[in-house]
Order: structure tokens, then sequence, then C-alpha cells
């Protein structure tokens, strides 16, 4: 019975595209063509990257310049990167009253503090280089603020602007060494009781000075200086995408036009 059952459909179903067989050739072209998008290859040479949205980098740009004229003490230099995100680089003073500014300002309402991190470079006067990323949810816009230290000069905690800063700089003091001034509750969040140095520094050995292990004799966890059974080696891995011309090449970013404002200097008052 099921084998008559399985012959039937089977001729139900060839009798079925043999009739409609015109009708799906006619068809199906259709159905590719709407899915397909057309690309024109004379303007668009590189169809899978992002385009620029020159209308989002305009107005990025002119919210740049007016965070620069409002706040011209603190605001050294803006810019739009690749992606059109916009970055602002500040005095390490201008921390507070720039986030104040992008939380509570109307054309602002920056109110979720995304992330902070912190980048070393050795090579630089100040090394650490602090960056704060906030989101507008209210224009789905994007920001970063980047400021400047060095290891002994304190930055201004962002705790009292966005609680959530609390546990990020507790990270970086960690890993970094950077040191926030007026914070909460700064101590240690990753590393171990008793921790000496900071890891993420450029300068901190990848072997460490001291290692852990556990001890059957004292029968309890001990902390020894490191013994290298080998000679250290270091060893410089190249990215194996260099080769290709385009791995480096990015859309350049557009600085914003600001006002510079030495130190000391007033703006003239109108005389009435």
């Amino acid at each position: 019975m099921a084998s008559c059952l399985r012959r039937l459909g089977r001729s139900v179903g060839l009798n079925l595209f043999r009739n409609n067989n015109v009708a799906r050739t006619s068809v199906l072209p259709q159905v590719y063509r709407c899915q397909c998008s057309q690309v024109d290859t004379k303007t668009e040479k590189s169809p899978t990257i992002r385009p620029t949205n020159h209308l989002m980098r305009k107005a990025l740009l002119d919210f740049g310049t007016y965070v620069g004229e409002c706040l011209p003490k603190y605001v050294q230099q803006a810019r739009v990167t690749h992606g059109d995100e916009l970055e602002v680089m500040i005095h390490p003073d201008g921390v507070l009253p720039l986030l104040y500014f992008l939380k509570d300002h109307h054309n602002g309402q920056f109110l979720s503090f995304v992330d902070m991190c912190v980048m070393d470079v050795p090579s630089r006067l100040y090394r650490f280089e602090i960056i704060y990323h906030l989101l507008s949810l209210r224009y789905n816009s994007r920001i970063r603020v980047k400021t400047y230290t060095d290891e002994i000069t304190p930055i201004e905690s962002a705790c009292p602007v966005f609680i959530g800063a609390e546990w990020y700089e507790r990270e970086a003091w960690d890993l970094y060494g950077v040191f926030f001034a007026n914070h909460p509750d700064l101590r240690r969040i990753l590393t171990d009781y008793g921790f000496e140095g900071h890891p993420f520094r450029k300068d901190f050995p990848l072997s460490g000075y001291v290692e852990v292990r556990y001890d059957d004799e004292v029968k309890r966890v001990v902390v020894e200086p490191i013994e290298l059974t080998q000679e250290f080696r270091k060893f410089e891995y190249t990215s194996p995408w260099e080769q290709f011309p385009k791995h480096r090449d990015t859309a350049e970013t557009e600085e914003v036009p600001l006002k510079k404002v030495e130190a000391g200097e007033k703006k003239d008052e109108k005389k009435k």
C-alpha cells in the first residue's frame, strides 16, 4: 500500500512540474533579480566595504565644531575617523566638564557609558592614552573622548558622571597603573592579592616576575621568583596581510576646524 502511494505521489509531482515548467522559468529570473543588488562598477570599485555616509559625516563635523566652540579651554582637537565616528581629544583637566556636557546637553544626550580603555605608548611624553566610548540612544550616535597622562599624574574619575565607569577605572589602575582621583573604591580587580607591577604596560616582561604553584611539602600555594628553564627568546611576528596593497589603506580622517585659545587668553569683551 505504501509503495503504491509513493508511486502515485511521484507521478502527480512529475505531471505538475511538466505542466508548470513554463511558468517556473518565467518567474525565477524575476525573483533572483529582486534579491540581487545593482552595483555601478564605474563608480563603486569595492562594493563589500561600507560606503561613506556623507550626510552623517557632515552632521558629525558640525557637532564636533559645536563642542569645540562650547568648550575651547579643554577641546584640543576633533576629527571624524574611518567609519563615520567622531573623536574628541581633550586636556586631562576637561574630563568631567566634557562628560557632563555630552551627557546633559540636549544636542548630545550621550547617556550610555559603553567602555573605557587605556593605550600605552612608552615613546610618548604622556605614555597613557585614556579613551572613553559613549553612546547616544536618542540620536543613534557614538563618540570617543581621548585624553592623556603619565605614570604619576592622576586623572579625575568619571564616576560622578557615569557610575558604570567604576570597574573600568579599577581595571585601568590594575593593568596599567593609571591613578584616578576621587574614585570611590580604587583597588585591583583582576590580578591576585599582593601582585606587584602592572601587567599591561609595554615594559612589563611577558614572563612576569613571580610564579605561583602548590607546594606538597608545606601543603599550600606559594609565590616564588620565576625560574626560566631556557634563555628568553623574543619573537617578532609580522602580519601576513602586509603583502596585500590595501591592507593599510583606510579612509583619511577629516579634521574639524577649531579655534585655538592660548593659555591665559581671554575673549574681548564688548564695550557698552
